[in-house]
């Protein structure tokens, strides 16, 4: 049952970016931005929970890479095709559909680096936060100039095909390091989603108790690590002379 954990939050990932898709053809983009958040957060625990369940494959991966294309290159940009490039009509599509292009190709390049080498750095922007900065910006299509988005959006695409070594941070114990950072971020996150918003999405809910889950199993998968270690350490025997 263990080995199907990581799959699911990945197909949750997926199942976010679909539904993220279907809210920004009626015009709901920032219920669809919120969505593309919330498949952030399950990609960037998924490949987590793998390594501590020590279920990692070559499934989970090409899984993970799927999932991204489509939460990450393609919703980001269908928002912005329908956001900041309506009005450009069916050159806004073409516009915005070189994104996940720029994405994919990222994704392909990742799948054939050494994993060694990419537990380390990464080459280029990952398409999650390129993707998350896209959406990001639809919460102020109002106020930011057509110009200046074109310009990132288009830069962070670049950014996803150069070779800029960026650190992946992915041998970082999470609990020791980075929970109060989350628990910060959630809480901005909160204040953002609850300014933007009558009342604050189900997803939102949804999101913080999966993240919450993963924090508690890997906490306690720390500590039974290191309880097994101190069974395990050899009592040093003083010698009578």
């Amino acid at each position: 049952m263990k080995k199907h954990i990581p799959n699911l939050l990945t197909l949750g990932n997926l199942f976010c970016g679909f539904l993220s898709i279907g809210y920004a053809a009626h015009g709901d983009f920032r219920n669809a931005a919120m969505l593309i958040f919330i498949a952030m957060m399950l990609d960037a625990v998924d490949g987590r929970a793998a390594r501590i369940l020590g279920v990692s494959g070559t499934l989970g991966k090409e899984l993970d890479s799927l999932a991204d294309v489509v939460s990450f290159g393609v919703a980001p940009a269908f928002i912005a095709a329908n956001s900041y490039f309506a009005h450009l009509g069916m050159w806004g599509y073409v516009l915005a559909g070189l994104f996940p292009l720029f994405g994919a190709y990222r994704l392909a390049r990742f799948n054939i680096t050494d994993s060694e080498e990419s537990m380390k750095y990464f080459k280029g922007i990952p398409i999650p936060p390129a993707g998350g900065i896209v959406v990001f910006l639809v919460f102020f299509v109002k106020m930011i100039p057509l110009w200046i988005f074109v310009l990132i959006f288009y830069g962070v695409a670049l950014m996803m095909v150069s070779t800029i070594k960026i650190p992946s941070l992915k041998d970082i114990p999470l609990p020791r390091y980075g929970t109060i950072i989350t628990l910060f971020l959630f809480y901005m996150f909160y204040l953002v989603a609850k300014n933007q918003f009558e009342s604050v999405p189900i997803f939102f809910y949804v999101a913080l108790i999966t993240y919450i889950l993963f924090i508690s199993m890997r906490f306690i998968k720390v500590k039974e690590i290191k309880i097994i270690k101190r069974k395990r350490k050899p009592r040093n025997k003083r010698r009578r002379f």
